[in-house]
């Protein structure tokens, strides 16, 4: 038991690595990184002998996830982590969402994805996106749709989906629990595409009138675009067995802070197409995509413009020519007209997905 715990700890159950990937999404091999680097593991043994995790264990790992979405090199964000020391308590039974329940010992199966890395993209121009902060514009307008059933159950099991207009009221609320546990239900019943365009466009939009009406919300634009970021780290990592040899690259035009559309790409080419990727995130420089595709000799470059001073299209043709040559594919409302002839945009997640899917046969 760690020193740190709380009085209580001894009689609180402890739990395994599969129910703690599950509630944090976060893959098990990351978890296991992060305690073999870092010393961020569990700190308590079962009756068997298996390693579990407690409640302080789950409270130093979620600050550890949420500074490595915000950009904190792993070693620093596992240095400020440890120095959390009270666990949060956990919540009361709500209506469908309850604490995680103990995970089977440690030589059960797990659902454990291989991989780490998480990026997406695609969209068109006529609904506002965030994330951590940004804005994008995507496939979606008028009033969300209603989805699914009341609350989804925590670790993303096949529950039920919530409307767009209960994640929007959950995220207004701030409660991080209610919208992981609804994103993770609907990715696990919809899949990535669907979600996208059923719940997350119509809950930005929400967020972002809110915004313009009261000048207020941007808390809640980063919670929700946290908790997406989140769940959709896990589906990006690279399929087990890829339908491509060559590698497609994902990334933001220079300058471009708007990344939550390459990461949602990249779980639904992993997801959808079992499509290898590699993402280079927000605000990619010309030079390190050019020297990107060199090294990697993509098939395809997926870059992402929302801004319309990142749009400039100039850079996209002093791309290198590979042999054999990829194809070159944009998304978002930020690029200039008269992109290069080799350039296809795309208007839409889906979209996306099957030009860079097609590029592949």
């Amino acid at each position: 038991m760690d020193e740190t715990g709380s009085a209580g700890a001894a009689e609180e159950p402890g739990y395994g690595i599969g129910a703690v990937s599950r509630r944090l999404g976060v893959p098990a091999p990351t978890l296991r990184t992060w305690n073999l680097r870092y010393g961020i593991g569990p700190s308590r043994r079962s009756p068997g002998g298996h390693r579990r995790y407690d409640r302080v264990d789950l409270a130093r790992l979620e600050e550890m996830s949420r500074l490595v979405h915000a950009g904190v090199p792993p070693a620093d964000a596992a240095r400020q982590a440890l120095r959390v020391t009270v666990p949060p308590a956990l919540p009361a039974s709500r209506e469908g969402v309850e604490p995680p329940s103990p995970a089977p010992e440690e030589g059960a199966a797990e659902e454990a994805r291989p991989g780490e890395r998480a990026e997406t993209g695609g969209g068109d121009e006529r609904a506002r996106i965030a994330g951590g902060g940004e804005r994008a514009r995507m496939a979606g307008g008028g009033e969300p749709p209603r989805i699914g059933g009341e609350r989804a159950r925590i670790g993303g099991e096949p529950g039920n989906v919530p409307s767009a207009a209960m994640l929007a009221r959950a995220a207004t609320a701030l409660d991080g629990r209610t919208v992981t546990d609804g994103l993770a239900a609907a990715l696990a019943r919809l899949g990535v595409v669907p979600t996208w365009d059923r719940l997350v466009c119509p809950v930005f939009d929400t967020i972002s009138r809110r915004q313009d009406e009261t000048g207020a919300g941007i808390d809640v634009e980063h919670l929700f675009s946290e908790r997406l970021l989140a769940a959709l780290h896990p589906l990006a990592a690279r399929p087990a067995h890829p339908v491509n040899d060559r590698p497609v690259l994902l990334a933001c035009a220079e300058e471009e802070q708007h990344s939550l559309p390459v990461h949602a790409l990249a779980a639904a080419l992993a997801t959808d197409r079992r499509i290898d990727t590699r993402v280079l995130g927000a605000r990619t420089p010309h030079a390190a995509l050019a020297a990107a595709m060199r090294r990697l000799g993509p098939a395809v470059v997926f870059v992402w413009s929302h801004q319309a001073d990142t749009g400039d299209p100039a850079p996209l043709a002093a791309l290198p020519a590979l042999r054999p040559p990829a194809r070159i594919v944009v998304g978002g409302p930020g690029w200039w007209p008269d992109l290069p002839p080799r350039v296809t945009r795309v208007a839409s997640l889906r979209d996306a997905v099957t030009v860079v899917a097609d590029a592949l046969r």
